[in-house]
């Protein structure tokens, strides 16, 4: 065999790019990809379909889709996936999806394909150069982890290796591959990196300072009025079972943010609900009375902290506050702390046990401790007292209110809830109470509208025996209403819950509020008439062949979710939901500039 023959055979026993990414995604146990054809990543799918009986390969109408779809697959099962979409607009139309995944630390990998290194600042199509050269890279470098760009074949595997790894390792986040043309199609090595030997025995789980861990228990044992509170590090952390343990042995009530609601049973006693703008007034309360507040895997955002006005959501200090995340850049980002621990949630919950078993007496404030959850049994009846009238209105259009009670009322226990962005995403976190860590799932860093109304089926496939139903607004629902060819095509059985309002009904409220009435731009109406105007999306569902009904009465609106899970195909149930009714709260929120809101119930607290 001469020269000439024997490169050849070397070469046919060589992996491109394309085939050394598919093949590590199958070793990391990947079942399906998200994303969306173009010529620049042909060879990439070429790859999939060689591995067709591996790898499932889900093709979606629109690159945010697969994204969105890719955050929720995360969210529920604990496993990350990853998209593929194209060069030039297929890529350009995921980082909204990108950005929501990474300011919640949601992990995916974002192969994008870009122009062939040859034709770099040429002016190829589709090709983002004139002042840099095939640069979508810098486009999307504050939106995740980290960007990799190999350019040679042979940069692949190390590439692709060390993506994963920075994406699941520390707090967690996606991370963007993004691969030229020929280096899709270039032999890249012999055989794949062993996913096992580089990444398997790999642990985030850190622990914190020992000594910090005995003035953390410290701290907490010698508090009269104390609090916790959890975010989201405790629901992806796998740490709910060590915090209920917690709160029941210290008799330490429990609020959460948005993001950390159903980390415990909100239906326990200890459980004190949502800490927010529009939050529950025993949480609110509760936490801006603590004299130790126990912080766990959550970043005080303005939402949660009442936009950090002293007195609404917090008042630290004097409140003494013991910040413990994964990412320090969040610990003393906006609340000075007591304490501040760097560690893995779970890992310190168990340090923490671990150091009361080697405590004798765990009682010494009992009777504070009584008193302090008497007081807050107070605050929750007078929040039950306030709120009582709305759980009864049987008005049409349906109070929002109310639609949010039946909404709960409807769901078994095992469902998945995944709320769209919108007022009534407000709605549902004041009024469903999640039973588990993953039963309601929301975007709460971000916001892009469209992430429930796609990530619904996200959940469904990380999730086939549970029902998944998205509640989204009529704004969010027609900017992304492709979902509903992709769930007919691969048969997935999710519920949409159209919030119809007739109107961006939260931004309304805001010129409502700050703008004294001036409304644009934020209803829908026929410009002939003025009646208010909306697609008829059920009709719309119909002509997909995804079931559609319309509910205009409180009364039918359970009865019709629990229909829509039965049915056991994709269905969508359009509601027709008044808008003039604002969600109230014991919190606030501040515009600077334009002022802040009123607290709904409760004044601001000021401590003595």
């Amino acid at each position: 065999m001469g020269l000439q023959g024997e490169k050849s055979s070397m070469s046919r026993n060589m992996l491109n790019g394309a085939q050394v990414i598919v093949d590590y995604l199958i070793q990391e146990k990947v079942p399906q990809v998200f994303g969306l054809c173009g010529h620049g990543n042909i060879q990439f799918i070429d790859a999939l379909y060689e591995r067709s009986a591996d790898i499932k390969t889900i093709s979606v109408h629109h690159e945010s889709v697969a994204g969105f779809m890719a955050d929720v697959y995360y969210r529920v099962s604990g496993r990350p996936t990853a998209t593929f979409t194209s060069c030039g607009p297929g890529s350009a139309n995921l980082p909204i999806s990108l950005a929501n995944a990474f300011l919640d630390s949601v992990p995916f990998l974002a192969v994008t394909g870009n122009v062939p290194t040859s034709q770099f600042n040429r002016g190829a199509f589709q090709e983002m150069y004139r002042h840099y050269q095939a640069d979508f890279p810098s486009t999307v470098r504050t939106m995740c982890k980290k960007v990799f760009q190999p350019t040679r074949g042979e940069m692949v595997p190390l590439a692709v290796r060390q993506a994963w790894k920075t994406m699941t390792t520390g707090r967690p986040g996606p991370v963007v591959l993004d691969v030229p043309f020929d280096v899709f199609m270039e032999s890249a090595a012999e055989e794949a990196p062993n996913a096992i030997e580089w990444n398997a025995n790999i642990s985030s789980r850190c622990g914190a300072d020992p000594e910090g861990v005995v003035k953390a228990v410290d701290m907490l044992l010698g508090a009269e009025r104390p609090a916790i509170i959890v975010g989201q590090g405790v629901r992806y952390g796998g740490a709910a079972e060590e915090l209920l343990k917690l709160a029941e042995r210290l008799q330490i009530p429990v609020a959460a943010s948005a993001s950390g609601l159903g980390a415990i049973d909100c239906n326990h006693p200890l459980a004190l609900g949502l800490v927010a703008r529009a939050g529950h007034y025993q949480a609110n309360h509760a936490t801006r009375q603590a004299d130790v507040l126990l912080a766990m895997g959550m970043r005080f955002d303005d939402r949660t902290s009442s936009s950090w006005i002293p007195g609404y959501s917090f008042t630290i200090p004097p409140t003494r506050l013991i910040h413990v995340d994964i990412d320090p850049e969040e610990i003393g980002r906006n609340y000075p702390v007591a304490l501040g621990l760097m560690a893995d949630v779970r890992t310190f919950l168990r340090q923490v046990h671990a150091e009361l078993d080697r405590r004798g007496d765990l009682s010494k404030k009992a009777d504070a401790r009584k008193k302090w959850l008497s007081q807050i049994d107070g605050y929750r009846k007078e929040w039950d007292k306030f709120v009582a009238p709305g759980f009864s209105d049987d008005t049409t259009p349906i109070n929002p209110q109310r639609a949010a009670l039946e909404i709960d009322k409807a769901l078994p226990e095992d469902a998945i809830l995944v709320s769209d962005i919108g007022v009534h995403h407000n709605w549902l976190l004041g009024f469903c109470k999640p039973r588990r860590p993953d039963s309601l799932i929301g975007s709460m860093g971000f916001g892009p509208m469209g992430f429930g109304v796609a990530g619904v089926m996200g959940a469904k496939f990380a999730a086939p025996d549970r029902p998944c139903v998205s509640v989204c607004g009529d704004g969010a629902f027609f900017m992304h209403a492709n979902v509903l060819g992709t769930a007919v095509e691969y048969n997935l059985p999710v519920v949409w819950v159209v919030w119809n309002n007739y109107a961006y009904a939260s931004i309304r409220g805001l010129q409502r509020g700050y703008l004294g009435g001036r409304e644009l731009a934020t209803d829908f109406h026929d410009p002939s008439t003025g009646e208010r105007y909306n697609p008829d999306f059920a009709a719309m569902a119909r002509s997909c062949g995804v079931e559609g009904v319309r509910v205009d009465r409180a009364s039918d609106l359970a009865e019709a979710i629990r229909k829509g899970i039965a049915a056991n195909k994709p269905y969508l149930i359009d509601v027709d939901i008044a808008a003039d009714i604002n969600p109230v709260g014991a919190g606030v929120w501040e515009l600077p500039g334009l002022g802040q809101s009123k607290a709904g119930i409760g004044t601001r607290f000021q401590p003595a």
